[in-house]
């Protein structure tokens, strides 16, 4: 549902507008036992059946933007309860970073084949016969399924001349690549931890909005007001992400109202991330390991190394390029904190951890800057223009999109040695992803270089993105064609990368 500004959009803008909007203000934190009644005003229910739980599911939105976890809901809690140990300048996320808040879930059921009102009664009624259970009779001229009998194989689909026939599956479930999605005892959505890898595409896909992230914008703004420096490192996805006039120029200017001291281009460690698996291929593939699989997208690789152990030295070591800006500019600003801000829900994961907590402090993504950027009054389209961005590669930019970071490697890899030959697959979405992985236990993909993408389309089509992943891939690739360096190796960085491996 990206690009379409739907009721749940509408939500989660005004929560993350909200509390972006009480860390600005300070004081007394109890008043967001108010906020709930600001964002769902008056007596009469607008999206469920009452108001009551459309406040109550708000108030959940509301404390997981804050990173809270979720209340019992066999026990009272105040909706306030722990936010004013929240309201510090450094706080990593606390698991579940994706949370289904339980009564907002709609019990959707997990799979079902049904026969529309557009069935024709037709004479052949092939739906009969390809059934391999008998579970499709005709009554009173119209197919009817016994769902008792039903294996949802989907034969009948197949079979119906006028596609009479479909179906209907969990939207969170269907979007999860990693089957992680399941019911709890009242058929509502339950997460297996085990295998969820948060790359938040049930997030996006449920239309009853109940499944969330937790966020870090209010210690993010807490930072901000002890007066440290903070540096925003923004994804090369960010391009039309706030509007169809929104330059980079705009977006630095706009940043720096936000409180940010200075604006960096992440594609500037992407470029470095090329090098760096570009080295790592022509050493490893095919002499010490069957193939390489890329290392910037922490969901495909969390999602390759938990399902496919045995290959998870085929994964890149190579730090991300989120990883390698953050290091970049604190070897500039020591006392700096750096903040990602991006598309992805997986990043905040990475960031979590004891091996990147030092290099990157908090991870937002462009729906919750967008909250930030309405909490300030900030019209992006007013702007003046700040420098452009000029540090980053055609290569480092095209990292946004599937195919990109695979394009850049290679590159790479001819500029070290033009005779070596780089065969190259890209998968994108988790369920691709497990598709070639299989393939590359096979043996099928021996001496290639795999590229992982856990967002349909790449990073574009992240969980955070505000637009369409197509109209998305279109403005990234002009941006990219904008750049002033059209390789990565042409980086002015390139003699960083051992210091920064340190």
């Amino acid at each position: 549902m990206r690009g379409i500004y739907t009721a749940v959009t509408d939500l989660r803008r005004k929560v993350f507008t909200e509390i972006a909007r009480l860390a600005y203000e300070g004081g007394d934190y109890s008043r967001i036992e108010d906020l709930p009644y600001k964002i769902v005003p008056g007596e009469k229910a607008v999206y469920r059946n009452s108001i009551f739980l459309e406040r109550a599911i708000v108030g959940e939105r509301l404390r997981l933007a804050i990173g809270l976890p979720l209340r019992p809901v066999t026990e009272h809690a105040a909706l306030s309860q722990g936010i004013v140990e929240s309201a510090i300048a450094e706080k990593y996320y606390d698991p579940p970073l994706i949370n289904v808040i339980k009564f907002a879930c709609n019990a959707c059921e997990e799979k079902k084949i049904v026969v529309t009102d557009a069935c024709k009664g037709c004479l052949a009624h092939p739906c009969t016969y390809v059934c391999p259970k008998n579970a499709i009779s005709i009554q009173n001229g119209k197919s009817v399924i016994d769902q008792e009998k039903c294996i949802k194989c989907g034969r009948c689909l197949d079979a119906c001349p006028y596609s009479a026939i479909i179906k209907l599956e969990r939207p969170c479930a269907k979007a999860c690549g990693v089957d992680a999605i399941g019911s709890d005892e009242l058929g509502r959505a339950k997460i297996d931890y085990d295998k969820c890898v948060s790359c938040g595409m049930c997030l996006v896909n449920c239309p009853f909005g109940a499944i969330s992230d937790k966020g870090q914008i209010f210690q993010l703004i807490h930072a901000m007001k002890t007066g440290v420096k903070v540096i925003a490192a923004v994804a090369p996805a960010f391009v039309g992400q706030f509007g169809p006039n929104i330059s980079a120029e705009k977006l630095k200017t706009a940043m720096k109202k936000l409180g940010f001291d200075d604006v960096v281009e992440v594609a500037v460690g992407a470029d470095l991330c090329s090098i760096d698996e570009a080295k790592d291929f022509i050493e490893k593939v095919p002499k010490k390991q069957p193939f390489m699989g890329t290392s910037c997208c922490p969901a495909w690789s969390v999602m390759a190394k938990k399902f496919f152990p045995e290959y998870a030295s085929c994964i890149s070591m190579a730090f991300t390029p989120m990883v390698l800006t953050g290091r970049m500019i604190k070897k500039k600003y020591p006392n700096a904190k750096v903040t990602f801000i991006g598309p992805c829900a997986a990043k905040k994961l990475e960031a979590s951890r004891k091996s990147v907590r030092s290099d990157i402090d908090f991870v937002l993504t462009f729906e919750e800057i967008m909250g930030m950027f309405e909490a300030k009054n900030i019209d992006l389209e007013t702007l003046k223009d700040d420098s452009k961005f000029n540090e980053a590669s055609t290569d480092g930019r095209n990292y946004a999109v599937s195919g990109g970071v695979s394009k850049a490697v290679v590159n790479c890899v001819k500029n070290i040695d033009s005779n070596i030959e780089v065969n190259v697959t890209c998968a994108e979405g988790l369920k691709e992803c497990k598709k070639v992985m299989m393939m590359a236990k096979a043996g099928k993909l021996n001496g290639y270089l795999i590229e992982g993408m856990a967002c349909p389309g790449g990073c574009v089509g992240g969980a955070g993105t505000l637009q369409s992943v197509k109209k998305s891939s279109q403005l990234v690739d002009k941006y990219a064609k904008e750049a002033d360096k059209k390789y990565a190796y042409d980086s002015e960085y390139v003699d960083m990368i051992e210091e920064l491996f340190d």
